[in-house]
């Protein structure tokens, strides 16, 4: 299981923007977290990926509570969840092709090694030419770019996967795309999904539940 219990979060300790929020996810299931935008649920998506510190409440993962926030986190927390954020070229290194920034995180982990051959099956997955894979993120679409960013949560092939508005930013045809490279990684691994946006009829199409943001989540 994946819980978060009675967060409290935020920027500034005396005005969270997330108060005393919980929510569960299983295995395999697939949650959709809708709410307008600025309403703190994409803070609350970070806290749950174990990048921003909560004032209050805890995180729990496979019924360990989390022992750290970004890189004080242990690996094996860290490393079993993936992240795909709302603007791909905030979360990408402009420096590295795309066949690198993919498998940055196997780098990270002393998996070098897999590096070619995770590159390939990913980028394969999320409809990315070996052409592609050489350029440098300004030299590609948003498009591309977000299809490289989910690469990039899937290859150290994490039980949960965390999206956060992922396709805010994609035409029809991309957000389809990706949305069915996720479906199939799920049902691959039985990862569960945490999936946030303010789109009621795609995240009610794509998700077994939607969780509505509650006001009483918020200052």
């Amino acid at each position: 299981m994946f819980e978060l219990e009675e967060i409290t979060a935020g920027y500034d300790r005396g005005h969270p923007v997330v108060r005393d929020a919980s929510l569960t996810l299983a295995p395999g299931e697939a949650v959709g977290l809708l709410g307008p935008s600025g309403c703190g649920k994409s803070t609350l998506a970070r806290v749950a990926a174990l990048l921003h510190r909560p004032y209050g409440g805890r995180v729990v993962i496979d019924g360990e509570p989390a022992r750290g926030w970004r890189h004080t986190a242990p690996r094996a927390q860290r490393t079993a969840i993936g992240v795909v954020f709302q603007q791909p070229r905030l979360s990408a290194d402009p420096r590295l092709p795309l066949r690198d920034l993919i498998a940055e995180p196997l780098r990270a982990t002393g998996r070098r090694d897999e590096a070619v051959r995770r590159t390939g099956e990913l980028a394969d997955r999320v409809g990315l030419t070996g052409e592609l894979l050489g350029r440098r993120p300004h030299e590609v679409s948003d498009g591309q770019l977000q299809r490289a960013c989910l690469a990039r949560a899937l290859v150290l092939e994490p039980r949960w996967l965390i999206c956060d508005e992922m396709t805010a930013m994609l035409d029809a045809s991309t957000t389809a795309a990706l949305v069915a490279v996720v479906e199939y990684y799920r049902r691959e691994q039985g990862a569960g999904l945490l999936a946030v946006g303010h789109d009621r009829t795609l995240l009610e199409r794509w998700c077994d539940r939607t969780v509505h943001w509650s006001e009483a989540w918020t200052h």
